[in-house]
C-alpha cells in the first residue's frame, strides 16, 4: 500500500542501480517444481524466464516496468499509487500461495488477491485484500520522523488484521523472506518464514466492522469478491521475487443461506434515500420516498452461483427487480444484471443489463399471464457459470448463457425504480450457494 514518503528520486535511482548491479541473486535451482508438489496440485506463477503468466492489472499485455533477472521478477521501483501492478492472467478462488521475496532498504510492496479487474476499479487495492510488505525499520529511518501504523505494518491483513508479533521471525534486510497466504472459503492465514502470523475468518459480522470502520468504508467493495486475479506492487521501491507457487483448493458448495430474518435489514446495505423496512407482519418493503429516485437494498456478501428463491407482492407501481453480480458506484448506482420485477405485461422474470445491452431476455406476450398482480408470486433465479434461468410462480420463464455474465461476480440486491409510487413487499428469500 502507498504509504507517504520523503526519499528522493536519486535514492529511489541509486537502490534501482544496486539491484541491477548483482544485490539480488536467484540460484537456478528456483522457481521449480517438485514431482511430489505437481502430484499435490501445486503450479508455478512464475518459471524464472519470462513473465508469461502476468499482464497489467486491468489491461491485456503486460507493460509496466517488470523484468526477468537472474531468475526473479524484479519491480524498477518505478510505480506509484496509480500505477506500477501486474496481476495473474488467471483467477484464483480458494488456494495456498506460497512465494519469497526480498526488498531494497526502506522498500514497501505488497502481494494481493481476490482483485477484481474491472475499468470502473482504478487500482487493485480497493477490491483486493493485501498482504503487506515492507523493510520497517529502513521505512522508517528514510522517513523520519514519520511513523508506521500498526496496520501499515509487515505480515498484516492491511489496514485490517494485525499478526502476532511474536511468531514473527523476519529476515535482516537485504535477505530472502517466505510467505504465505491461505484462502479456504473466508478462512484466511498469513505465513511468514515458516510461522503462522495471522489468522481471521472473513465476511463474519467482526470483519464488516472492521471494514466500515477504517480505510475501507468509502471503498464498498473491498474484500467482497469471491475470486480475483493475485497482483504484486511496485510501490516507488525495488523488489524482488522468486518461487512463486499456488494450489487451488475446492470450493465449499451447498451452503444455505436466510437472505433476510424477518425482523430487521442485518445483512443488507442500503443505497439511496428510498424507504427499506419491516412492516408488521414481517415482510421486506421496498417504497418510493418523496425524491422519488432508484433506491438498492444489496447484500453485504458477494454470491456468485447460487439457486435463489423469493416470494414478493406488489402493492401499488411494483416496477422493482433482483440484481445479481452487481457492484455498488457510490453514492447510488448499481452494475450488473437484474431480474426484473415488474407490472404485467412488463417482463417480470426477463433478464437485463443495467450498463451496455440493456435487455438480454424479454418474457413473450403469452407468458405475462403468469404474473398474479396485487397477490403473493414466487420467483426463482439461478445462477451458474454463464448459465442462467428464472421460473415464476413455478413456470420456466428463461433460459440462457451469457459469457459477459460468466466472468461476473458480486452481489444480490433488491431495486426501488425512479419515478415514485412504488411499494412492494418481499418474504422468504432463500438461496443455495452451488
Amino acid at each position: 500500500m502507498r504509504l507517504s514518503t520523503t526519499k528522493t528520486l536519486i535514492g529511489s535511482l541509486c537502490g534501482a542501480a544496486m539491484l541491477s548491479a548483482g544485490l539480488v541473486s536467484c540460484a537456478p535451482k528456483h522457481n521449480t517444481l517438485s514431482e511430489a508438489e505437481i502430484a499435490d496440485g501445486w503450479q508455478l506463477l512464475f518459471d524464472g524466464k519470462t513473465l508469461d503468466q502476468w499482464k497489467d492489472f486491468n489491461g491485456d499485455s503486460l507493460t509496466q516496468p517488470w523484468t526477468v533477472v537472474d531468475g526473479c521478477i524484479q519491480a524498477k521501483g518505478g510505480g506509484s499509487d496509480l500505477s506500477g501492478y501486474i496481476v495473474t492472467k488467471k483467477e484464483y478462488e480458494n488456494f495456498i500461495l506460497d512465494w519469497e521475496w526480498k526488498l531494497s532498504h526502506g522498500g514497501n510492496s505488497g502481494m494481493l488477491y481476490h482483485v477484481v479487474e474491472d475499468p470502473y476499479f482504478k487500482v487493485p487495492y480497493v477490491t483486493g485484500p493485501e498482504y503487506q510488505l515492507i523493510d520497517e525499520e529502513g521505512w522508517e529511518e528514510v522517513n523520519a520522523p514519520t511513523k508506521l501504523e500498526e496496520w501499515q505494518r509487515l505480515g498484516v491483513d492491511y489496514a485490517m488484521h494485525l499478526p502476532d508479533k511474536a511468531a514473527m521471525q523476519v529476515n535482516p534486510q537485504g535477505e530472502w523472506n517466505s510467505s504465505r497466504i491461505v484462502f479456504d472459503n473466508g478462512h484466511v492465514e498469513h505465513w511468514l518464514n515458516g510461522k503462522k502470523i495471522l489468522e481471521f475468518e472473513a465476511w463474519t459480522d467482526d470483519w464488516f466492522a472492521r471494514k466500515h470502520s477504517g480505510k475501507w468504508e468509502t471503498a464498498p467493495e473491498y474484500g467482497l469478491a469471491r475470486k480475483g486475479v493475485i497482483c504484486l506492487q511496485d510501490h516507488g521501491d525495488p523488489a524482488s521475487f522468486r518461487n512463486i507457487k499456488i494450489k487451488e483448493l475446492p470450493r465449499k458448495a451447498g451452503k444455505e443461506v436466510a437472505l433476510f430474518n424477518g425482523k430487521d435489514l442485518t445483512g443488507w446495505e442500503a443505497y439511496g434515500t428510498e424507504k427499506w423496512y419491516v412492516d408488521k407482519e414481517g415482510n421486506l418493503v421496498c417504497e418510493s420516498g418523496p425524491d422519488k429516485q432508484y433506491g438498492y437494498l444489496a447484500t453485504r456478501d458477494y454470491y456468485n452461483d447460487f439457486d435463489l428463491t423469493v416470494e414478493f407482492k406488489q402493492l401499488a407501481n411494483g416496477n422493482s427487480g433482483v440484481f445479481f453480480r452487481s457492484f455498488v458506484e457510490p453514492p447510488v448506482k448499481v452494475h450488473g444484471w437484474q431480474c426484473e420485477v415488474a407490472p404485467k405485461n412488463f417482463d417480470t422474470a426477463g433478464i437485463y443489463e443495467s450498463y451496455g445491452r440493456g435487455w438480454l431476455v424479454q418474457i413473450p406476450e403469452e407468458k405475462e399471464s403468469i404474473l398474479k398482480e396485487g397477490e403473493w408470486n414466487t420467483l426463482r433465479l439461478r445462477v451458474e457459470g454463464d448459465h442462467v434461468q428464472t421460473w415464476l410462480n413455478g413456470e420456466p420463464m428463461v433460459d440462457i448463457r451469457d459469457e459477459k455474465i460468466g466472468a461476473a461476480q458480486g452481489r444480490i440486491a433488491l431495486q426501488i425504480h425512479d419515478g415514485g409510487g412504488i411499494k412492494v413487499q418481499w418474504r422468504n428469500l432463500k438461496l443455495t450457494e452451488l
